[in-house]
């Protein structure tokens, strides 16, 4: 036994690759046993969500042709889609490289971010355009509120909470995939390169969006730390007390009852990391994010990597140690990266996912 594997023994984690009923996992019933994971996690984490809606209409609001110095178009779009108690609709901000069009399709990142600016602090728009990429970003809180509105406002309020007992982080991965819905419909999306993106809770959401929609091809979490990337069992920092008692409506109630009681738990947060194979997971940490604890993210990686083995895939390639700082580790189809600094997501952490998609 090596030290990571003498790391992950003491972690004591649930099985991967063993069906609940203690069948083995292969990679012909694999899909099964992901369709499994996801089941254990909305049921015991984020809760379930609607089914997905059977149109996603786009109107245009505004439209820049020549921004960021000619290199983009910059358009507003409100999306909304019918639900169970009426027409809901949330605006997106499309941009695009110059010349995106149906004989040049360019990847594309869909982008939920904490604040609506064009570029913002977490958002280095030009240096994305360069890099020939498009982004259609979402203000978290046009979707669901991040704060205690007992569910009562924006699309929580489109369904009867009897019926989903989703949390907040599942709503704003919902809304993800309605992006990703109009993204079927246009002329400009290379749809085998799109990828979800977000930082700290919104990392989560990325995974979560890409765990519960396989038209994602990546999902790129950047400092995602507890019920996101990092395994719970071991953890240091911030853990399910800690991040229950401070934000219930992320979560389903469920997850409540996991307090101080992570032992008990039939997953941990690799299950999130498999669920997305054999498609690209890339993770972003930072040396000083003790609340999201680094080391904890890279063994949630080391857990997950048997799911892309079974597709004959390199998953985690890592040294038989823990991280250090400047390491990036992305020769497989599950990326590591942990650079100085803080939590925060920077323009070199977007570099790497430009990289990688």
């Amino acid at each position: 036994m090596n030290k990571i594997e003498a790391m992950l023994a003491e972690r004591q984690l649930p099985e991967l690759l063993r069906f609940a009923d203690g069948r083995a996992v292969t990679k012909e019933n694999f899909e099964a046993r992901r369709l499994e994971m996801v089941d254990i996690l909305c049921r015991e984490v984020y809760g379930y969500a609607p089914p997905a809606p059977d149109r996603v209409t786009a109107t245009v609001l505004k439209c820049k042709e020549k921004e960021f110095a000619g290199k983009g178009r910059v358009r507003e779009l409100s999306l909304s889609f019918p639900t169970d108690r009426g027409e809901f609709a949330f605006p997106v901000t499309e941009i695009l490289p110059t010349g995106a069009g149906a004989d040049a399709r360019c990847p594309v990142f869909v982008f939920i971010n904490f604040r609506p600016e064009v570029p913002d602090r977490y958002f280095p728009t030009e240096e994305i355009l360069d890099a020939g990429c498009g982004v259609v970003r979402i203000y978290y809180n046009d979707v669901a509120f991040d704060g205690e509105d007992h569910f009562a406002g924006g699309i929580a309020a489109m369904y009867d909470r009897t019926r989903y007992s989703w949390g907040k982080l599942r709503m704003w991965a919902f809304a993800m995939s309605r992006v990703m819905d109009y993204l079927q419909t246009v002329d400009y999306a290379d749809l085998s390169r799109v990828a979800a993106v977000g930082h700290s809770r919104l990392g989560k959401t990325a995974l979560l969006a890409a765990a519960t929609d396989t038209r994602f091809a990546m999902a790129c979490a950047n400092c995602s730390g507890c019920a996101g990337d990092a395994l719970t069992r071991g953890k240091a920092g911030e853990r399910v007390k800690q991040i229950y008692d401070r934000f219930p409506y992320w979560f389903c109630e469920n997850y409540g009852k996991y307090a101080e009681k992570e032992a008990q738990m039939p997953f941990d947060q690799h299950f999130l990391l498999a669920a997305i194979a054999p498609r690209r997971v890339a993770l972003g940490t930072a040396v000083e994010d003790i609340w999201a604890d680094p080391a904890s993210q890279y063994l949630s990686a080391c857990a997950a990597s048997p799911a892309w083995t079974l597709f004959d895939q390199k998953g985690f390639a890592h040294p038989d140690r823990l991280p250090v700082p400047g390491d990036c580790l992305d020769g497989g189809m599950l990326a590591y990266h942990l650079r100085e600094g803080t939590h925060f997501l920077s323009r070199a952490d977007w570099h790497r996912y430009l990289c990688l998609l």
